[in-house]
């Protein structure tokens, strides 16, 4: 996989589960001194494996529980709409994952919420005013059953 040896695969384990380990503690955790972890870690940042570190919020904590997936279909699929589309989209904060797909829609929009008011709000003054739009489809969650940023490295 990627030149990534096992040393390097579980270095990047231990970092998506708790990206506050400190370089002794990964190092205590596979059998390796401070100074080869951090130079691994380094390698690993500057060949782009380690894209960034980030802090998960939770979403209910921040006033955020409602899920929302939408199948979005565009009225042209142009290399110019799609274009204009993802420089939209990229501006909504509340939309926080957008991935062009194949199949009978154009995109699949992950977007959090307050409520389903705020929502609604949200779906009429940003959403479904963006140019391009042909045919929106909203998809409530009703419970997560698994939530992970974990990418498997094994």
């Amino acid at each position: 996989m990627n030149g990534l040896d096992k040393v390097d695969r579980q270095i990047l384990t231990l970092l998506q589960e708790n990206a506050q380990l400190t370089i002794q503690e990964i190092g205590q955790q596979i059998n390796l001194s401070k100074t080869p972890v951090h130079e691994r870690i380094k390698r690993l940042e500057r060949d782009g494996v380690i894209d960034r570190y980030v802090t998960l919020v939770n979403k209910k904590k921040v006033g955020s529980s409602l899920i929302i997936y939408c199948q979005v279909t565009l009225d042209k699929q142009t290399r110019d709409t799609f274009i204009d589309f993802d420089q939209s989209i990229a501006k909504l904060p509340e939309v926080i994952e957008c991935n062009r797909v194949s199949g009978t829609f154009d995109y699949l929009l992950k977007i959090v919420a307050q409520d389903m008011e705020s929502y609604n709000r949200f779906y009429q003054d940003h959403l479904s005013v963006l140019p391009g739009i042909l045919h929106i489809s909203s998809f409530f969650v009703m419970s997560e059953v698994k939530n992970t940023t974990v990418i498997p490295v094994d």
